[in-house]
């Protein structure tokens, strides 16, 4: 009896446990990604090895390489070989291998502190480049001469080996080699090498005749005042030109882009000949692009190779990229029939043919194979809900899928395209890491990455189909509360961003939801996002229909969401909430203002409350000027209805917020107290756009209390 005892003790001790391990509940640390042991387990560092058809990757601290067709396996590198070798070259050891970045087959190079160094596998050496200041930023490395273009504050600089050479010695409010026009039109950096890094383009942008926007530091005793250049809509912008500097020559000239100077200088693609250099030339009122050809020994106007026009805009995303091995042909990404293609041009600015067609988007152009016969690009054939890889031939146009798998894939591809790293996710699937062949045939399976939340009690996700009004679908996700009682009712809240350039709804891990979301499921919440119209990845009509009357469409489609919802048995549909941030915020609020018999409570975070404060760049593509569309601005704006606030709102701003400035969430709320309407506000002190770190947990504690509180 005293063994069958401590048996069954036993066997109740590991149910409970499994039951338990079963019932976990995400904490809001967990819904801030403060717990590592929740990511999805990936494989560190892994890439194709040079022009070879071996890959590499990390493990352990060790660099490891892989044989595709027979799978044998080498370890190239261990951390006390790195360590050797940081020894003998001068340098401290580490604890863990740096970043590689592979040259040819047997060599490579990587940043380790702040030096740059040369490491030859066949040899076992390693070789200092350069040595970078400690304030250096915007590092941009040329393969192989391995010149590293940097900068310092606003100013310029070129590491060739131990020369460093100081390009621009430029005033306050003039700024050489960063990003310009606010990263929008695609520009994620400010300086372009020629192909055969004899060259750098880059950008120079002069900011003085732009307004001072005072952010004001609290954290000394005295506070302490930091101006952001912030070009409003409707006023003065900044002004950028091109230059490029020869390292032969150790002169720089620049591009004759002439005027009006407010214009947009977009897509900067060098001829491989290094003689020419183009840029998109796009108007104030970003509805005529011009792609324009320059000579960069003169900086003199060459051609206009083609325009692209449209009523509503034209926002170009990506450059030109050169067929390999032709100094006369390459291809253009544009949306000009309506959807995000690939054209083939030559550079008398003749279109030789259309690549893709049809009303579906090329979400990502991947590249050539060796040979440049080929290309690999990421697009929504199947489905807007997924993104899937192709390969099409430039000569006769043939096109295969490489992928087969249902879900987003993300892919990369050994320079013979007879391989394939093919990552991806899928509402059933956390990631999955598969070797593929030619023919897009799994070779090997290098991950199955296990379901972090497996133990978690987590609600059912699911995605759904909607209509618009027009019958445009609508795509949503829906997220119910754990162990549903179809029997009962349950508040809803709508999580929502709306707005371009997003889209929050995908076949992938989650459905594209975070476990800040789960989180919320779990709280005892119906959880539910739909992207309406003005979102990513639909076409030009499905995003342009919010011009010039931001928020009034994509109100429409969030209501037939709610339509949905609403016939649903377990929805209460006397609580429903909304919470959104950035231009979600805009949408929450205008949510609450326009439809307070739907919404009882709403969050908004970091909101545009009036386009007329947000930026040129962004904020004229989809309303114009104020004083080209004062109804629209009118329209759009949020403060001047706070007298129609019904119930709760709160509104969460970071006080040193650059993007959407403190003015907008404050202006709101010196409305409300004009119009004597109550609501709730809170702040983060010294946060920009977002809420990092750990106070990201306090953030999400502060909205679900208030969800708890008032829904």
């Amino acid at each position: 009896m005293r063994y069958l005892s401590l048996a069954s003790a036993l066997l109740f001790s590991l149910f409970f446990n499994v039951l338990t391990a079963q019932n976990k509940q995400l904490t809001p640390e967990d819904a801030a990604w403060l717990n590592r042991d929740l990511f999805p387990k990936s494989i560190q560092q892994l890439q194709w090895r040079g022009n070879s058809d071996t890959y590499t990757f990390v493990d352990d601290n060790s660099l490891i390489l892989k044989q595709t067709k027979n799978d044998q396996t080498d370890t190239l590198l261990t951390m006390d070989g790195l360590n050797t070798l940081l020894v003998k070259a001068g340098a401290d050891s580490t604890k863990r291998l740096p970043n590689f970045n592979w040259l040819e087959d047997q060599t490579a190079w990587f940043f380790y502190k702040s030096t740059l160094y040369h490491l030859n596998f066949e040899t076992n050496t390693l070789k200092k480049i350069t040595e970078l200041p400690e304030k250096a930023k915007n590092q941009d490395v040329h393969t192989p001469s391995l010149n590293v273009a940097y900068t310092i504050d606003n100013n310029l600089f070129i590491a060739q080996g131990e020369k460093h050479i100081q390009l621009t010695d430029e005033p306050e409010g003039v700024v050489s080699g960063q990003s310009v026009h606010r990263n929008e039109f695609g520009i994620s950096k400010g300086t372009f090498w020629s192909e055969k890094g004899d060259k750098l383009a880059f950008y120079q942008m002069d900011e003085r005749m732009v307004s001072n926007y005072p952010i004001v530091d609290t954290e000394a005793r005295i506070a302490t005042l930091k101006n952001e250049r912030y070009p409003m809509a409707g006023m003065k912008s900044h002004e950028v030109i091109l230059k490029v500097y020869d390292l032969h020559a150790e002169s720089t000239i620049s591009l004759k882009t002439g005027e009006p100077v407010e214009q947009f200088l977009t897509t900067v693609s060098w001829n491989p000949s290094g003689k020419t250099l183009y840029t998109g030339i796009l108007n104030r009122g970003q509805n005529h692009l011009k792609f324009n050809a320059y000579n960069t020994s003169t900086g003199d106007f060459e051609q206009t190779l083609f325009e692209e026009t449209d009523e509503q805009y034209v926002e170009p995303q990506f450059p030109a990229y050169f067929v390999p091995g032709s100094e006369s042909e390459f291809l253009w990404l544009s949306e000009r029939d309506g959807f995000w293609h690939i054209y083939l041009y030559n550079t008398d600015g003749k279109m030789l043919k259309q690549l893709t067609k049809g009303e579906w988007v090329v979400t990502d152009f991947l590249g050539f194979d060796a040979g440049g016969k080929n290309i690999f690009y990421q697009s929504t054939a199947v489905s807007p809900l997924e993104r899937h890889i192709y390969k099409t031939n430039l000569k006769s146009g043939k096109t295969e899928k490489i992928t087969t798998e249902t879900g987003v894939h993300n892919l990369s591809f050994a320079k013979s395209g007879n391989y394939f790293i093919d990552s991806y996710s899928s509402l059933s699937t956390t990631k999955n890491i598969l070797l593929l062949d030619k023919k897009g045939k799994t070779h090997k399976i290098l991950l199955e990455a296990e379901n972090t939340l497996k133990d978690y009690n987590l609600g059912h996700t699911q995605l759904l189909t909607l209509q618009a009004n027009d019958g445009t679908p609508l795509y949503a996700r829906m997220i119910t509360p754990p162990d549903l009682d179809s029997t009962k009712k349950y508040p809803v809240i709508v999580y929502v961003y709306g707005g371009p350039h997003a889209q929050l709804v995908t076949n992938s891990w989650l459905g594209a939801g975070n476990f800040y979301l789960n989180y919320l499921a779990q709280q005892g919440y119906v959880v539910f996002t739909l992207d309406n119209r003005g979102s990513a990845n639909r076409g030009a009509e499905f995003e342009q229909i919010i011009h010039r009357q931001a928020g009034t469409m994509e109100r429409a489609d969030q209501l037939k969401g709610i339509e949905f919802l609403q016939t649903l048995p377990f929805v209460d549909s006397n609580r429903i909430g909304v919470d959104g941030w950035s231009y979600g915020g805009f949408m929450s609020i205008g949510l609450k203002l326009h439809h307070p018999e739907i919404f009882k409570v709403a969050t908004a975070g970091g909101p545009v409350t009036d386009w007329k404060y947000y930026e040129i760049m962004y904020g004229e593509r989809y309303m114009d000027t104020p004083e080209e569309n004062p109804e629209g601005y009118e329209m759009a704006s949020l403060i001047n209805k706070t007298d129609k606030l019904e119930g709760k709102l709160l509104i969460i701003h970071g006080t040193s917020d650059p993007v959407v400035v403190w003015q907008h969430s404050l202006s709101f709320l010196k409305s409300a107290v004009d119009n004597g309407v109550l609501l709730d506000y809170f702040v983060y002190p010294g946060h920009e756009h977002n809420v990092r770190g750990g106070d990201r947990a306090h953030l999400i504690k502060k909205i679900s209390q208030y969800f708890k509180e008032n829904l």
